[in-house]
């Protein structure tokens, strides 16, 4: 039996300005206020969601509130601290 990889997404909650300044590799961002309305296009990620910011304040609203429709997430706080596990 091999080990099962599953998936890891980084959403960064940052405005777009904030993203482009730097990122994690490979991350998405949508930023903070437009969660509710992309909340389909996130429950259709498949795999575990990180979320991230600035220094983790953003990230855990967008948590909470993912979570509250549902979905299983967690906060990785800055995304300088998520980088460094990527």
């Amino acid at each position: 039996m091999g080990a099962t990889t599953t998936k890891t997404t980084v959403i960064d909650v940052r405005t777009p300005a904030e993203f482009m300044g730097g990122h994690v590799a490979g991350s998405i961002n949508i930023p903070l206020n437009e969660i509710e309305a992309r909340l389909d296009e996130i429950k259709a990620i498949d795999g575990e969601i990180v979320l991230c910011c600035a220094s983790g304040g953003r990230s855990s609203s967008a948590t909470g509130f993912l979570k509250s429709h549902g979905l299983s997430c967690e906060n990785g706080g800055s995304w300088l601290d998520v980088n460094c596990n990527f």
